[in-house]
């Protein structure tokens, strides 16, 4: 039988726990991945004890507290607390999602937080997107014409306004991306759900005069072909979106423009 073995830089220890406040009678246990570059130490997971009678329903809360008044140096990103930016994905209790949508009641037992996967970590849960962003800049992600601008605006129909939703809504939280087996795999050459969903947005834009262009684009073994269909980022998505189905639909229209 063979046997494996993570390196040991990148085995993860058990870090520092925090207990319980005086007094506290309600608590959670919050187990958390920490990792900073500059003490050359591998990964660890520290344990907090919050009082829950003390804070906010969702993990975004408990994650405050722990830096305000436990430990000052946990570090992570989170701005709008209402879902809408995406700075707070994490991975929580094993799956990918928002820290600030996420209720602390819909976890049983201890909470695991931890940076979304695959991905290198800048510090403790702040994952370092610099590939997803350029990745994201490659699709050219904005309305490209050569019609001149109208005086007031470019009209569409309900209809044609109909086609964009399921898609304007995705706030590239990435926690879609970050699911994805092939994305963990081919990261460096395949885009993921997130850019892909993207990508679509803007090819059933009626107002984008750049179809064939972007079809151009991703006619590739990887950039696009890479899905097969795993569906991890519909499951995940906390908008509650189908990246899948947008994939599907464009390839759907790399056949009928063959066709």
């Amino acid at each position: 039988m063979v046997e494996l073995a993570l390196p040991a830089n990148s085995k993860v220890g058990t870090g520092k726990s925090w207990p319980k406040p005086a007094g506290a009678a309600k608590t959670k246990t919050f187990k958390v991945y920490r990792w900073n570059p500059d003490d050359e130490e591998n990964p660890k997971v520290d344990s907090f004890e919050v009082d829950l009678d003390d804070c906010g329903p969702m993990v975004l809360d408990a994650l405050i507290k722990i830096k305000n008044e436990i430990d000052p140096t946990l570090t992570f990103r989170r701005s709008c607390r209402e879902g809408v930016c995406g700075s707070c994905a994490m991975n929580i209790d094993g799956t990918n999602t928002l820290a600030c949508t996420k209720y602390l009641s819909e976890i049983g037992g201890d909470v695991k937080v931890y940076p979304l996967p695959h991905m290198p970590v800048v510090k403790d849960l702040v994952p370092d997107l610099t590939q997803i962003y350029a990745q994201y800049a490659s699709i050219e992600p904005w309305l490209k014409t050569e019609t001149p601008a109208p005086e007031r605006e470019r009209a569409q129909s309900p209809e044609e306004r109909a086609r964009l939703d399921g898609l304007w809504e995705c706030i590239l939280c990435f926690s879609c991306s970050t699911s994805c087996p092939s994305y963990w795999w081919n990261g460096d050459r395949y885009l993921g759900p997130a850019i892909l969903l993207q990508a679509y947005r803007w090819i059933v834009d009626s107002r984008d005069e750049a179809t064939g262009e972007r079809l151009d684009q991703l006619e590739d073994p990887f950039r696009l072909y890479r899905c097969h269909t795993i569906m991890n980022c519909t499951k995940t998505c906390p908008k509650s979106l189908n990246p899948a189905k947008a994939i599907a639909e464009i390839k759907k229209l790399m056949v009928e423009r063959k066709g």
